[in-house]
């Protein structure tokens, strides 16, 4: 079975003919009183024919070697029903036209001349055996080429300007989509200079080119190779603190760079505060847009915020001489192209954003440094001190009391305990060596160890073994940091008789890890202690969030009152997988 996408004009033609003819021979056997002959049972499978080929037809599907089948079938009955019905001097003499057209309208002059020469043969025949008089046969048979070559011209001129037609909707077509080609690779030229650079007057710059191209892809002008019109004017005005200011402009006078608009009256005001497109005849009457002397010659102005959410960070502006040049069609483009112009300017704002956070989180790690040399000099650095004055305490003893020297040694042996214990407690939280000759589970278990020796706290370690050993070393002294970040901020205020620490991949992401230290303490609500933590002075919840952003990760903090906590951070293995991170296309 053949199927088209469009309809199979000459079987809808044929089918129509088809069905005249059947009411012609219906109409001729009524007022012949021969309605109801079994003859005209041809005529009942004639029709049930033509209703599978109009079916068919509807459905835009054709049977193997359709034409030829649809002649031959229209021939078979034509000449079953003639010469049934007596032949040349019967009723049904005329019935011989149905192969004729449908071989017409199918094949052409050549196929009404061939169904004509075997519908001569068939009246050849009848005419012999019925010896009918030989001018009648003469002049049926000449008719019958006669009507052939007529039919098969008029449906050859007819199918002629069919394909013409068709083949004109078919250039249409194509050229629609050469043009929708065009402004897609547009656009997907100025996405890709997105992601290319973070300079967004460069990727503004593209923008107004790209729109230009964009703009011209419209018809039989580009298509031929015709000069593009390069009448329009654009720019992108964007703010500079309460004003807007050119940023990027094509055919403004430099006069028109310099200026500045307030955007607080006229088209401008209303782009800004509605954040929606305007199109204006001219800006003859606008009181900001009038002062741009590019746009004074301009029959159409159209206007674009740059906005996402409740930022606005200006306005796209292009004018034409032409009245009504920014059709609906054109307004589209041009709004794709200022929401991926709006993309990269929030993309720069975040970069430069990220930029200060990274030195911010480097003034925080000096701090953390200066912190320690502080602790070293508070706590070991004193007690140190303290043991050599007592040593050389002891050592003056000796020669006056053994005893009470003894007793001063075993006091100095103490405090170098303590001492010891505590520089080691803070190498281990500096750096865990047994991270690097032993690695991840090693620490934190040792880690878990600690808790529960010093603090009475049980933590419970439960850890992928073959996902520790593919971390990075890098990463897996974050993971080591995070977690025992968590683990003492759980411990100071859960309350929680156990505390749970889970590293395990992603199920359906496995180049995505997963990192949860929960608890079953209090909880707490996470929203409100959000809100006020910049006036709690502790960095618990700052440290957590810093230390995942080194690792390109993210933080999520599940907990309520009564409820216990669960501090989720994902950390990606791979570059893919941090795009499907910060993109919402991980599953878990």
């Amino acid at each position: 079975m053949n199927k088209s996408d469009a309809p199979f004009v000459a079987d809808w033609f044929v089918i129509s003919l088809r069905w005249l003819v059947l009411l012609g021979a219906v109409v001729a056997m009524s007022r012949a009183d021969l309605l109801f002959s079994f003859i005209n049972i041809l005529l009942v499978l004639l029709v049930l024919w033509n209703l599978v080929l109009t079916v068919l037809a509807g459905l835009n599907q054709r049977l193997p070697n359709h034409r030829l089948i649809s002649v031959f079938v229209d021939f078979a009955v034509a000449a079953a029903y003639f010469w049934l019905h007596g032949g040349l001097t019967g009723s049904a003499a005329w019935f011989g036209l149905l192969p004729i057209i449908s071989g017409a309208l199918y094949f052409d002059l050549r196929g009404g001349l061939l169904a004509s020469l075997a519908v001569a043969l068939v009246q050849s025949a009848d005419g012999f055996l019925r010896q009918v008089d030989l001018l009648l046969l003469i002049v049926s048979i000449v008719a019958t080429f006669f009507l052939g070559g007529l039919f098969g011209f008029i449906s050859q001129q007819m199918i002629s300007q069919l394909r013409q037609i068709r083949n004109k909707q078919i250039d249409e077509r194509e050229r629609q989509q050469r043009i929708e080609t065009e402004r897609l690779r547009a656009i997907y030229k100025l996405t890709s200079s997105l992601t290319a650079t973070l300079s967004y007057k460069r990727v503004l710059d593209m923008a107004l080119e790209i729109s230009t191209s964009a703009l011209f892809v419209d018809g039989a002008e580009s298509a031929e190779g015709t000069p593009r019109d390069d009448r329009l004017v654009s720019g992108v005005l964007l703010f500079d603190g309460e004003e807007l200011v050119v940023g990027s402009a094509r055919r403004l006078p430099q006069a028109d760079l310099r200026v500045t608009f307030p955007a607080k009256d006229g088209i401008l005001r209303a782009v800004v505060e509605n954040g929606d497109e305007v199109v204006a005849p001219g800006v003859a009457d606008d009181p900001e847009l009038s002062r741009l002397l590019a746009l004074h010659h301009c029959q159409s102005v159209y206007c674009f915020s740059l906005r996402t959410g409740f930022n606005v960070y200006g306005v796209l502006v292009f004018g034409h001489p032409d009245s009504g040049y920014f059709t609906r069609d054109r307004r589209d483009v041009l709004g794709i192209i200022g929401r991926q112009a709006t993309i990269a300017i929030q993309n720069a704002r975040l970069y430069q954003d990220l930029a200060d956070e990274k030195e911010r989180m480097a003034e925080a790690q000096e701090e953390a440094r200066k912190k320690l040399a502080r602790d070293l000099h508070d706590g070991p650095t004193q007690s140190v001190a303290a043991i050599a004055m007592r040593v050389n305490l002891a050592r003056r003893m000796i020669e006056r009391d053994v005893n009470m020297a003894g007793e001063e040694l075993v006091k100095i042996e103490d405090l170098a305990r303590r001492t010891t214990k505590e520089i080691r407690h803070m190498l281990f939280t500096l750096r865990p060596l047994v991270l690097e000759s032993q690695g991840l589970i090693a620490a934190l278990e040792q880690m878990a160890e600690k808790m529960k020796e010093t603090f009475g706290q049980e933590v419970v370690i439960q850890v992928d073994e073959k996902l520790a050993d593919d971390i990075e070393m890098g990463k897996k002294g974050i993971i080591f940091y995070l977690a025992e970040e968590a683990v003492n901020n759980a411990r100071k205020h859960a309350e929680s008789p156990r505390i749970y620490v889970r590293l395990q991949p992603v199920k359906k992401e496995p180049e995505i890890a997963w990192l949860q230290i929960a608890d079953e303490g209090r909880g707490f609500d996470v929203e409100a202690i959000t809100k006020s933590y910049d006036k709690r002075g502790s960095l618990g919840m700052v440290n957590l969030r810093e230390r995942t952003e080194l690792v390109n990760g993210l933080l999520h903090i599940d907990s309520a009152p009564g409820k216990g906590t669960r501090v989720n951070v994902y950390i990606p293995l791979s570059e893919e997988a941090a795009d499907k991170l910060h993109h919402g296309r991980v599953q878990e």
